[in-house]
């Protein structure tokens, strides 16, 4: 019977993962952990949720192969519709119209169960910002917030993250993939060097 039993964790796997990561998550709510509804650690504020639109997957040109490798690995990214404005420790910022990003960099396996747009977007969007960026864009956009590195643009994903959805667990998973994982993006924008545009 064990055998059986340790046969189907293996076929079904990322099943496996997620109930680990469930009652992990479980038994760290026991103890009272994401209990604390007011914890504050970067103090967001914001009116309204971003407005977001989809931007579409090219598959038509793509031939057979490459539509089925764009269906199997590519990913939805999104266009802010509209300025998105917040507040950060009670300094007021702004993400701007036409800002492309993918949300929360999610495995394709775990997509199902975590959307890169589900309770991780907030921290997703003012993270890839700041990957493309290495700054936040202060209201009025004529100034920035001081330079980031990798690692104060992942605390900030992490710690905003905490603020809007409570799980400890999930957010520090998170973080860690993006410590060890999160270099190649960080790179890749840093060869692109986007600048931002200022107003006068």
């Amino acid at each position: 019977m064990m055998e059986w039993v340790l046969e189907q964790m293996i076929t079904w796997w990322q099943f496996t993962v997620v109930g680990v990561l469930i009652i992990i998550g479980w038994i760290i709510n026991l103890f009272g952990v994401d209990h604390d509804e007011e914890e504050i650690l970067v103090g967001l504020h914001y009116k309204e949720m971003p407005c977001m639109q989809p931007i579409k997957i090219e598959t038509a040109s793509k031939g057979f192969w490459g539509a089925i490798w764009m269906w199997l690995m590519g990913v939805r990214t999104w266009e802010l519709s509209r300025d998105w404005n917040f507040e950060l420790n009670g300094e007021k910022y702004v993400i701007p119209k036409g800002f492309v990003f993918d949300g929360a960099s999610v495995p394709k396996f775990l997509a199902t169960w975590l959307s890169p747009v589900g309770v991780l977007l907030i921290g997703g969007l003012v993270h890839d910002f700041v990957y493309k960026y290495t700054v936040l864009l202060k209201k009025g956009k004529k100034q920035t917030s001081v330079p980031m590195s990798q690692k104060d643009a992942d605390v900030l994903f992490r710690d905003i993250n905490i603020e809007q959805n409570g799980f400890h667990l999930l957010n520090y998973l998170a973080y860690w993939a993006l410590r060890i994982g999160g270099f190649v993006a960080w790179n890749g924008h840093r060869k692109a060097n986007k600048k931002l545009t200022l107003n006068k």
